[in-house]
């Protein structure tokens, strides 16, 4: 599109400067050098005009000679050279004709070169001292307001890009930059759903971070109060189980006080027994030529009987009490 445009204007350009009669008296090596520059051969369409300024005997015919010479190294990408070139034709030659297009050509020189701001000053004083009376003079307003359109767009300054890009095409319909305008505008409102859907999808990234992060922090939460609840319910059933040992142990040690209370009361009646049956057999040794009674021996049987379930009764109690 840019090679289209530049095409078009050298060969405006061009038609203007040979239908607009002998302006300056043009050799023969001038008019080659044009011819090459027509044919987008930009460093021979240089070489050959400079052998032109070598030649060339009037200010005037130097100057036209400087001036395609700059557009050529513009064209080239020598944009340090081809300001250096129209500061020159600016020097020897002030009242050019050409010298009121250098501002445009500057503007576009700064543009590549990235310094967008200065070019943006240039080319704007250009379009507002340029008139609005011809259509030659509109293809150039047209023109300047489009590469400020540029300028704003390489600086990410994109609605004002827009305003310019829509002013070219509201304002200056047939201009030869419509196109590119229209697609710089196009691109512009693209990009400015892309930068939309990127915030969407950072704002949802951030978004899902933070939920992942709140899901990550309410774990650890939950796994700390487990780890407390566990901690807890563990020292509740230690003191549980101390309490059970505990009530435990003074139960049997209350059964055991309790047994050895009974043994020691079983071993006391089991020893008035046994008395009482050795002072029977006493008195039956003493008494040996009388017979006993029956109820005296129904007494000693008694006796030895209930000795007998004592001394049982005194063996279960140590077997229970151990």
């Amino acid at each position: 599109m840019k090679n289209k445009s530049r095409s078009f204007f050298v060969f405006c350009t061009l038609v203007l400067f040979f239908c607009a009669g002998p302006v300056f008296s043009q050799s023969d090596r001038l008019r080659n050098g044009l011819r090459l520059y027509g044919e987008g051969k930009w460093k021979e369409a240089a070489a050959e005009l400079r052998r032109v300024i070598a030649e060339a005997p009037g200010i005037a015919e130097r100057g036209e000679a400087l001036y395609w010479i700059a557009l050529a190294e513009l064209s080239d990408g020598g944009y340090e050279a081809s300001l250096r070139d129209m500061d020159e034709l600016a020097r020897i030659d002030p009242g050019n004709p050409r010298a009121k297009e250098l501002p445009y050509h500057r503007g576009r020189a700064l543009y590549y070169m990235r310094r967008y701001d200065d070019a943006v000053i240039l080319l704007k004083a250009y379009a507002d001292q340029t008139p609005s009376d011809t259509p030659e003079n509109m293809a150039r307003k047209s023109s300047a307001y489009y590469w400020i359109g540029e300028c704003l767009f390489s600086l990410g300054r994109l609605d004002e890009a827009a305003d310019i890009f829509s002013l070219v095409m509201n304002r200056y319909p047939q201009s030869a930059k419509y196109e590119a305008a229209a697609y710089r505008a196009a691109l512009i409102d693209q990009k400015k759903i892309e930068t939309q859907l990127l915030a969407i999808i950072k704002w949802s990234h951030e978004e899902s971070l933070k939920t992942i992060e709140e899901y990550q922090r309410r774990e650890r939460s939950y796994d700390q109060a487990i780890v407390a609840y566990q901690k807890r319910i563990a020292e509740m059933l230690k003191d549980t189980r101390l309490a059970d040992l505990e009530d435990a142990n003074t139960a049997s040690g209350r059964r055991l006080s309790e047994a050895e209370a009974r043994i020691r009361s079983l071993e006391t009646a089991l020893e008035e027994a046994q008395a009482l049956i050795r002072s029977f057999q006493i008195l039956t040794s003493r008494n040996n030529t009388s017979p006993l009674t029956n109820e005296q021996m129904i007494r000693i049987l008694i006796l030895k009987s209930n000795a007998l379930e004592l001394r049982n009764e005194i063996r279960g109690a140590r077997r229970n009490s151990e």
